[in-house]
């Protein structure tokens, strides 16, 4: 290859400084040497790259052509050096995490501001999962951590498993909802008349999950917690939220608590990855969410 990394360099140094002089300054070189790499990139491109006007080195349209694509050389050759340093200090590059649709990611900053304060060479990556979601993106290498995986793991080897604790969600209607005036507990059998709104698993590969829905009751699937509040304070549905999105909906006027003939029991949240998924980022974050307070602070009121 005619055109060096270190070619490339002293051209843009020579630009940026405007002269040979500053550039090799700045290089902490010789200006010979800086005269030497570029008449050695013009002799093998066959071109002139620089035109004096006075003092100053000016770049030709060939050279301006080349400085232009060749910072971008210059560029991602420094950001390979950086992740190869970073991965020889046990660092990751990224690191992808599976937040579940139940945990709003807001709760989350105060552990990101610390995992900040920590380690700022890695990038993180968040994205929100519904029911098995965050199970199936940790099988199928999507994400390397997931927070609040609800319930039982999949059948899958090589997944490792924390408790992140449990969760009580509770049933709530739009007040001019049929279900708002009969007298409670409200029996399943005429529950299952009305339609659920449901959150639609995100599972791509592993079987989808449903929560809350009755055999044979109809349903509006819809993407998000807050979607599913919306829905159902518009009286398009019945259904389970997290008690803090419910109790700011009732609040608000927009929806009321039900209290069911049957009792639901608590929905166990974990904390999962990859066995053999090694790096600093994962053992730091897996580290953190093993302690009480993060975990009272993620899932206070839910």
């Amino acid at each position: 290859m005619n055109i060096s990394l270190e070619a490339l360099r002293c051209l843009d140094a020579i630009d940026r400084h405007g002269s040979f002089a500053a550039a090799a300054a700045a290089l902490h070189r010789v200006p010979s040497a800086l005269s030497h790499a570029i008449g050695n990139l013009e002799s093998a491109l066959g071109v002139p790259i620089f035109v004096r006007v006075g003092r100053r080195a000016v770049l030709t349209e060939a050279g301006q052509a080349l400085l232009e694509d060749g910072r971008h050389l210059l560029a991602a050759a420094e950001a390979l050096e950086r992740r190869v340093r970073r991965v020889s200090s046990g660092w990751e590059q990224e690191l992808r995490i599976a937040v579940d649709a139940l945990i709003p990611v807001s709760r989350l900053m105060p552990l990101l501001q610390a995992f900040q304060a920590e380690c700022q060479v890695t990038a993180i990556r968040i994205g929100v999962e519904v029911l098995g979601g965050g199970w199936d993106a940790i099988a199928t290498q999507r994400a390397d951590l997931a927070i609040g995986a609800p319930g039982e793991p999949p059948v899958h080897g090589g997944l490792t498993m924390a408790p992140l604790g449990e969760v009580q969600l509770v049933f709530a209607v739009a007040p001019g909802h049929p279900l708002a005036s009969i007298p409670e507990p409200v029996p399943a059998r005429v529950r299952a008349l009305h339609r659920a709104v449901v959150l639609a698993d995100t599972s791509r590969q592993l079987a989808a999950r449903t929560s809350g829905l009755l055999e044979g009751q109809s349903a509006l699937y819809v993407p998000d917690m807050e979607s599913k509040a919306a829905a159902q304070a518009a009286g398009l549905g019945v259904g389970h939220l997290p008690r803090w999105l419910a109790e700011r909906e009732v609040a608000a006027g927009r929806l009321v608590i039900r209290r069911l003939e049957e009792t639901r029991p608590p929905t166990r949240l974990n904390v999962a990855w990859r066995a053999r998924q090694k790096g600093k980022a994962l053992a730091w974050f897996v580290a953190a969410l093993a302690e009480p307070a993060t975990q009272a602070r993620l899932l206070a009121g839910l």
